[in-house]
């Protein structure tokens, strides 16, 4: 695998790993990963909730999080750290300002268009902007706004397709279309992007992700145009990920046929892994609501089922009779939990296997 350059960050091993929200992806996981030579990503999603002994205020326990996480890693790394933050989160703004001050490396932000994020950067910031998108439109729309009002470009862009975990940027009619499938977003935003890096002389690199889960899958990705990958699932069973050991395991218990789409309600569509609690959502139960949090944006509670975030954090605990976990597309190809470094080691060797079979046809 080649370097991935995003700005003056030269990262040996072009692999992100993607946020994961509550509590999955945090320092343990990130700086494991940026160890390894890739990019470790913190989650900012709901950490007022696991810090709320700091404060009962949940913005200001969120900002308090977000710097011991970011202080954490880097205690444990020299490697590349980045933040993962949602755009429809309440508290975006302080997570994104928090970040850059904390000098974090690199900013991933989706859920929404991040149209105002280089409005908080400062003249001697070295934070790094990369926006999350599922469409080509999408990228086109960013690196306009970006460029007319502030004169920046985005340092590398992420193309999140259908078969990612989570919460999709797709309606769901689109998510099983395969004109929407990452291999056919690819190219598409590749050459979007290539007319801004001509236009404005800078290199933008596209990031795939959504459903890439072996070495394989990153070899074939990259040769529709992809620089870099962004995976999440695969390192839900690892020891370093900073869920408990109970809801990695649902991830190795699970089967193909109990993963699929549930109707977020933050009002999109997002894949987890089916249990009883979203069994009873569906036959119309609803879970004791009260929200003090108002921690997303398009979350209406009066009309809500069940407070996601409370849900999420419920799951990472290993608590899933009060929530579930969201999962990629491959979460059911997890058979067992080992070490973020077995797994690069894993993913290296099927990449080069794939590259050799290639080159000798």
């Amino acid at each position: 695998m080649k370097n991935l350059s995003i700005g003056d960050l030269v990262i040996s091993v072009p692999i992100i790993q993607g946020g994961m929200g509550v509590g999955v992806s945090l320092s343990g996981l990130a700086s494991a990963v940026a160890n390894e030579g890739g990019v470790g990503v913190i989650s900012s999603a709901g950490l007022g909730l696991l810090y709320r002994s700091f404060s009962s205020d949940f913005l200001e326990a969120s900002i308090y999080g977000l710097k011991e996480e970011i202080r954490l890693a880097r205690e444990k790394t020299t490697g590349v750290i980045g933040v993962n933050i949602m755009v429809a989160m309440s508290n975006f703004v302080d997570m994104a300002k928090t970040s850059i001050s904390e000098k974090v490396d690199i900013i991933f932000s989706g859920a929404g268009l991040p149209l105002e994020l280089p409005s908080f950067l400062k003249k001697e910031s070295k934070t790094k902007l990369v926006p999350i998108v599922s469409s080509a439109r999408a990228a086109r729309i960013i690196c306009e706004k970006w460029q007319s009002t502030y004169g920046y470009l985005p340092d590398a862009i992420v193309v999140e397709g259908p078969k990612a975990g989570g919460h999709l940027g797709f309606k769901p009619e689109q998510i099983d279309d395969e004109n929407y499938s990452l291999e056919n977003l690819i190219p598409a935003v590749v050459q979007q992007v290539a007319e801004f890096e001509l236009k404005y002389n800078k290199k933008i690199p596209v990031i795939a992700a959504g459903g890439i889960y072996t070495g394989t899958d990153i070899y074939e990705i990259m040769q529709l145009g992809a620089s870099g990958v962004q995976m999440g699932t695969i390192f839900v069973t690892t020891d370093e990920c900073d869920a408990s050991t109970d809801f990695k395991q649902t991830y190795i218990d699970a089967k193909k046929e109990d993963i699929g789409i549930i109707k977020s309600p933050v009002g999109m569509p997002g894949r987890a892994i089916f249990n009883d609690f979203l069994e009873k959502v569906k036959q119309g139960q609803k879970q004791p609501i009260k929200c003090p949090f108002k921690c997303i944006k398009t979350c209406d509670i009066s009309s809500s089922p069940y407070c996601i975030i409370t849900a999420l954090i419920n799951a990472v605990k290993g608590n899933f009779n009060g929530g579930y976990a969201f999962a990629g597309s491959n979460a059911f190809k997890a058979t067992t939990i080992t070490s973020v470094k077995e797994t690069f080691r894993k993913l290296l060797v099927e990449f080069k296997e794939k590259n050799k079979l290639f080159s000798d046809e």
